[in-house]
């Protein structure tokens, strides 16, 4: 089966859940119009065809469109992801409070459910982008679909970028591990896993065949140790907290929303991205729980020098108030 019809029929079976998705028919068929067209005025051949930089008929609907579906795949997903994910991590009054307030109970297996099935509607629509752009660059004859590949990334556009498909990757990997006595996890997962190589891990996943491969290093590029308190800022790239706070240029104390909208993230240079930086709580997890006595070393380490700033950054609200 195409992928076309198999993404279709996966989207129909997602109907109840009113998921959008990446209309692959109506883009198509903007391509074959843009085919059409060229030909009507002059009878080009096929190696002709939208081979200049820019094409009206296409560019007119096709990357409006594109990014249009994109924005709100993405808004859905990460929307659905932190509500599962704050679920599962809240504590027991809180959880429940939480079920009331939403009207319906989940149980442990059904929020297991609920995040794989986030994870497979995101890598069917990542792939779902990426054989569109494909067709749109083999139609042109140009990397145009590759470059409004990278433009999608640079605003937050790239599903495979969200912190909270990181999230949900850890989240499985985290269950399965306390379930020692049970059986394998599901097929889908199994290319799922944390690997450390010379004390250096790093979470990858390879699904769908490998059309879709996903490598994360875990090392902070900061400190170039592993993360620690990991937050992943709004441009997607994964700092520890406190390398995080020292590049913004803010206290421990003070934290990442109070970070100047001018300051940079260290590796893209995106401007405003500290402010809503996600704390990877499910990562964090796991790496305390695979890299323990780092972790513990770590733990101390930090400990040391969050008192230290607490201490002067009370010191100097304190000479403040009395005028000193």
């Amino acid at each position: 089966m195409k992928f076309c019809k198999k993404y279709q029929a996966y989207m129909d079976g997602q109907e109840k859940q009113h998921l959008p998705g990446v209309g692959l028919k109506q883009l198509k068929k903007i391509l074959k119009r843009c085919r059409k067209d060229l030909e009507s005025h002059g009878g080009g051949h096929a190696h002709q065809i939208c081979t200049t930089r820019e094409c009206a008929v296409c560019d007119g609907s096709f990357f409006p469109s594109l990014l249009k579906e994109m924005s709100e795949v993405v808004g859905t997903f990460n929307q659905r992801a932190q509500k599962l994910l704050a679920l599962h991590l809240a504590p027991g009054f809180q959880k429940y409070f939480i079920w009331i307030k939403g009207k319906q109970h989940q149980n442990h297996a059904a929020l297991i459910q609920e995040g794989k099935d986030l994870v497979t509607y995101a890598l069917f629509n990542a792939i779902a982008i990426r054989k569109i752009l494909k067709k749109y660059d083999k139609v042109h004859y140009s990397k145009q679909g590759q470059e409004f590949k990278s433009q999608a990334q640079s605003m937050h556009m790239e599903i495979l970028q969200s912190p909270w498909l990181i999230e949900l990757m850890a989240f499985h990997i985290n269950f399965w591990e306390t379930k020692a006595n049970s059986t394998k996890a599901s097929a889908f997962f199994e290319g799922c896993s944390l690997s450390i190589t010379d004390d250096k891990p790093s979470l990858s996943c390879e699904l769908f065949d490998s059309t879709i491969k996903l490598d994360i290093d875990l090392t902070c590029s900061i400190c170039l140790d592993t993360m620690f308190d990991s937050v992943a800022l709004s441009c997607g790239h994964i700092f520890c907290f406190m390398c995080a706070c020292s590049a913004a240029s803010v206290t421990i104390v003070d934290g990442l929303k109070e970070a100047s909208l001018k300051e940079k993230c260290p590796l893209c240079r995106e401007a405003g991205v500290f402010a809503d930086a996600v704390h990877l709580e499910e990562l964090n997890i796991l790496l305390k729980r695979n890299c323990h006595e780092y972790w513990e070393e770590r733990l101390q380490t930090e400990r040391t020098e969050r008192m230290k700033q607490a201490k002067q950054h009370w010191e100097s609200q304190c000479r403040a108030f009395v005028g000193v």
